[in-house]
């Protein structure tokens, strides 16, 4: 007898990792490779071999028999990509996989690394969702987290996805900077609104070890803002951007209706997902793996047949995982599904567990779902989420 396979357990979606970068952030530590302020996949023999390693790992991936409905390009800088070697990687993907019509092609992209030429090949490809990486409207900020770009060519790369139509375009802002004020974060706020994107990021800094960042300051130290500050800053994000007309459907994520990113969606809701290139993740018959961080060592990797060598998560492990991303989430969760899948006595125990958090109005239960609220549940998120992991991981 053959056992068929749900289609729910089999991912329709791939995240691809490009880790190039023209410098390295100060904030970040993420598996990225820097080229430098000139080169980009054109010119740039790093970048075509990375490319080559990228399109054999996807043609020795096992496929499940499900086509892609989303594909996310993330870095790294994406968009130091030529147009031929996107073509190429979209091309495996589709020769592997399938991808639907109607698939959300998601691409990282920062200003001042592309023009129009690269765009309208990025359009043409495929690429119908654009996140550009703006960080901040200052350019005392821009220089001070170590950003490539300047103000102008925010405003320039704005202009230049107008030109193109991309249909769907966000914006990513960190909050929390070194030397930023509540004044300064509210002017990027209000640019990013006048820039009229379909979606807005909101990301609270956080000092990575072994970062820059992590080396010049500790938490809390000035010039940092103040928690007290950055606890504004959140409620100050969430009450312009509401008022503009930006549905807060996840902690850090704002869209206009019908405008949510669908690849994001399914880390959230705890869906399988491929994983491509150095450092990626992904989570495939319920193994969780991320690939090697150093480019020597992926490329061995993939040479060795990518062999993914971890175990199944435990229903324990994806009871937790389930809670710890669907209460990013403004709907939260489904009690119902949640005690179909792991038994009423679990979902007793989670309103046993939360009861004091309902009692201080930080999580609530509507239409059967469990969710926290915003903004005053999305800000101690991380005290219930720890409190879950501990009476539930014992």
């Amino acid at each position: 007898m053959i056992q068929k396979v749900s289609t729910s357990s089999i991912p329709s979606s791939a995240y691809i990792h490009i880790p190039f970068c023209r410098r390295r952030c100060f904030y970040c530590d993420f598996p990225v490779s820097v080229v430098g302020e000139r080169l980009r996949g054109e010119t740039s023999g790093t970048i075509s071999q990375y490319v080559n390693v990228l399109c054999q790992e996807i043609a020795i991936t096992p496929a499940l028999a499900q086509p892609l409905i989303t594909i996310f390009f993330g870095g790294g800088t994406p968009s130091l990509l030529s147009t031929e070697q996107l073509q190429r990687i979209l091309e495996a993907l589709d020769n592997r996989f399938g991808v639907s019509a109607g698939a959300e092609i998601s691409m990282e992209i920062d200003p001042g690394t592309f023009d129009l030429v690269h765009l309208q090949g990025y359009r043409s490809a495929g690429v119908n969702r654009i996140s550009l990486g703006v960080q901040a409207f200052q350019e005392d900020l821009l220089q001070a987290c170590g950003r490539s770009h300047s103000v102008s060519d925010i405003f320039a790369a704005v202009d230049l996805i107008r030109q193109v139509r991309i249909p769907e375009f966000s914006i990513d802002l960190i909050s929390g900077l070194p030397h930023q004020t509540l004044d300064r974060w509210q002017e990027s706020l209000e640019k990013a609104v006048a820039s009229a994107p379909t979606h807005i990021s909101i990301y609270d800094l956080t000092i990575e070890p072994g970062t820059a960042f992590g080396r010049y300051y500790k938490a809390g130290d000035q010039p940092l803002p103040t928690d007290e500050t950055t606890v504004k800053m959140y409620r100050m994000a969430q009450k312009i951007l509401t008022g503009a007309g930006y549905n807060h459907y996840e902690i850090s994520n704002y869209a206009q209706p019908g405008h949510q990113c669908r690849h994001n969606r399914v880390y959230w809701e705890n869906r399988p997902y491929y994983g491509f290139g150095m450092g990626a993740a992904s989570y495939v018959e319920g193994k969780r793996f991320t690939r090697p961080r150093k480019t020597k060592e992926y490329y061995q990797w993939v040479q060795d047949g990518g062999v993914i060598d971890c175990e199944v998560t435990s229903p324990d492990e994806v009871l937790l995982e389930t809670l710890m991303l669907g209460l990013r989430l403004a709907e939260g969760v489904s009690l119902a599904v949640l005690a179909e899948q792991f038994g009423e006595e679990k979902v007793e125990k989670i309103h046993e567990c939360l009861q004091p958090y309902f009692d201080k109005g930080w999580v609530e239960v509507v239409q059967q779902r469990l969710r926290l609220t915003d903004p005053e549940g999305f800000l101690f998120s991380n005290v219930v989420l720890a409190k879950l992991f501990k009476e539930l991981g014992e």
